[in-house]
């Protein structure tokens, strides 16, 4: 039997991701179906999901970083992880509310996981999520966090203690929203952010104890849960079904006609202000985050005005826009037929996207330090909205990611072809060659052919000494990865990335890529592109700006 945590520790908040993460992905469609609440659109159970997948994909991602050392990563490392993996991929409103509750918790448990840590992280959490909502609501998530803090505050002593106190609060607090909240009481229903929470204090309890609680089915507003074997906390209505028709908020209104999100680049000073022009713009309003990060969440019928007002704020990207229609009072998604075909791309900066985009791609932007989760992929693909879909994840490293991503679409009825692209130049070429009016097949082999035709290269500078493939590099040094091993150790970017060519094109080729980074002058172009016109005969060179990305230079060569 493992040994039981007598606090958060690094290890302890990694079992917790896993053990949460299992747990919202058996209760997503059920959270799902009794999500009437601020919004009656049936996605709360998903967006959770995949809110917290990102959250314990970047708490595993700490872990890969230390795979090679004795000791596990430290505690703080861990839950600001989890805090900032939530920020950036938060989805909907329950999932904004979830990454602000694990910054708050994050913020205490930084300095240590013991139970009395624990009981000031849940208050810390509880009192963020409230202040990041502009207007806050009693029995919804923000009742059953407050719920938590109080139960865990008046617990005795030691970490299971704590973790049980604060669960039992919850579940308790849970059971009453239908009596606070009228929608939620017309609709015989718990709230679904709530139960999400719930779930999670019960994977804490999991860690904690090392077995999970007695979960409960709630049977109706005001009655006391009641054990279900095999079952989890559910407020299903009255009678067990799934809610037909829910109404929306406040007192069924038809509400705004675009849910807007994106992540901001700011300052405090900015974000107060923003907060204060989207909220006469719209309603269910939540910014969380801080440090310059934000994640802005709010529904508006002016879509443009809200994303003008992240612009005149800071730098929003990541930037998603649902558009809602009203029919019968109930806000249902607008869906127009599928197209027959689209290619869905992952790039590593903005240049990239635009060009993607402009080939009829739909992009999905991975920036230094946030590969993306597969629920984003799967968000991706159903912004898509083809009938077949072919996903380019240029890189390696995602490759289990994509596949996952490509699994569950096909679920949806999505037909799916991962192209294995190992870099963002495989996927230009590969994109290159898409042809939509071709046969499927068809397309996916000469896509596949075209990258697997492209050799591919990229410039780093190390950050400290290490051992290479090519002997010993200093802090400071640039480093010439061909096809994903260092090849070439430099001085400065120029000398490097001549000689990398040289090797790469020594084995033949007729068409070089180069994507440079933002802070990479067009002069260094230019002299590669002299460079091999006057050593490669016959061999032609296209420039493209990938914008803000990892990398200073990328290089292909076809």
């Amino acid at each position: 039997m493992p040994q039981l945590p007598d606090d958060l520790d690094a290890v302890a908040v990694r079992t917790w991701c896993s053990l949460a993460l299992e747990a919202l992905g058996r209760e997503r469609a059920e959270i799902d179906a009794i999500n009437v609440y601020p919004v009656a659109d049936g996605d709360t159970g998903t967006n959770l999901y995949l809110t917290f997948e990102s959250a314990a994909a970047a708490v595993e991602a700490v872990f890969a970083a230390h795979e090679t050392g004795t000791t596990a990563p430290a505690t703080a490392d861990a839950v600001r992880a989890m805090a900032h993996g939530a920020l950036i991929g938060a989805r909907g409103n329950s999932g904004t509310i979830l990454a602000q509750l694990l910054r708050g918790m994050a913020g205490v448990l930084a300095d240590g996981g013991g139970a009395d840590r624990l009981r000031l992280a849940l208050a810390s959490a509880a009192d963020a999520a409230r202040q990041a909502v502009a207007h806050p609501v009693d029995g919804t998530v923000l009742t059953v966090a407050a719920a938590a803090a109080d139960a865990a505050r008046d617990a005795g002593p030691g970490l299971r203690a704590v973790v049980t106190a604060a669960y039992d609060g919850a579940l308790a607090a849970l059971v009453r929203t239908p009596e606070q909240l009228a929608v939620l009481g017309r609709a015989g229903v718990v709230d679904a952010g709530g139960r999400g929470l719930v779930a999670l204090l019960g994977a804490l309890v999991e860690t904690a104890t090392g077995q999970a609680p007695v979960r409960s089915r709630g049977t109706g507003p005001g009655k006391a849960p009641v054990p279900v074997d095999g079952g989890s906390v559910v407020g299903l209505p009255v009678g067990g079904t799934p809610v037909p028709d829910a109404l929306d908020c406040p007192e069924g209104g038809g509400g705004p006609a675009f849910e807007v999100i994106y992540l901001l680049e700011a300052g405090d000073a900015e974000v107060a202000r923003l907060r204060t022009r989207l909220d006469a713009l719209g309603d269910s309003l939540v910014v969380v985050g801080g440090d310059g990060l934000f994640h802005v969440h709010v529904h508006v019928d002016d879509a443009g005005a809200a994303v003008e007002a992240g612009v005149e704020a800071g730098r929003p990207y990541r930037i998603r826009i649902t558009h809602f229609a009203t029919e019968s009072g109930h806000d249902v998604r607008v869906q127009a037929e599928p197209a027959r075909r689209a290619v869905v791309v992952v790039v590593p900066g903005d240049g990239l996207a635009g060009l993607c985009t402009e080939a009829g791609a739909t992009t999905v932007i991975a920036r230094p330090g946030e590969p993306p989760a597969s629920g984003e992929l799967v968000d991706a693909i159903r912004r898509a909205h083809a009938r077949e879909v072919v996903l380019l994840p240029n890189d390696a490293a995602l490759r289990h990611t994509a596949a996952a991503a490509a699994e569950q679409a096909r679920t949806e009825g999505v037909r799916v072809a991962l192209v294995p692209t190992r870099a963002a130049v495989q996927g230009i070429a590969a994109l290159a060659v898409h042809e939509p009016d071709r046969g499927f097949d068809e397309d996916v082999v000469a896509m596949t052919a075209a990258a697997g035709a492209t050799r591919y290269a990229e410039l780093a500078v190390a950050e400290h000494r290490s051992w290479t493939t090519a002997g010993v590099c200093q802090a400071g040094d640039v480093l010439g990865l061909i096809d994903g091993d260092v090849a070439v150790i430099g001085s400065d970017v120029p000398a490097t990335a001549r000689t990398v060519l040289d090797r790469m094109l020594a084995a033949g080729g007729e068409l070089v890529t180069l994507v440079l980074g933002e802070d990479v002058p067009d002069t260094l172009a230019d002299a590669l592109e002299e460079h091999v016109r006057e050593g490669h005969l016959a061999v032609d060179t296209v420039v493209y700006r990938g914008g803000h990305q990892r990398a200073p230079l990328l290089i292909g060569v076809e």
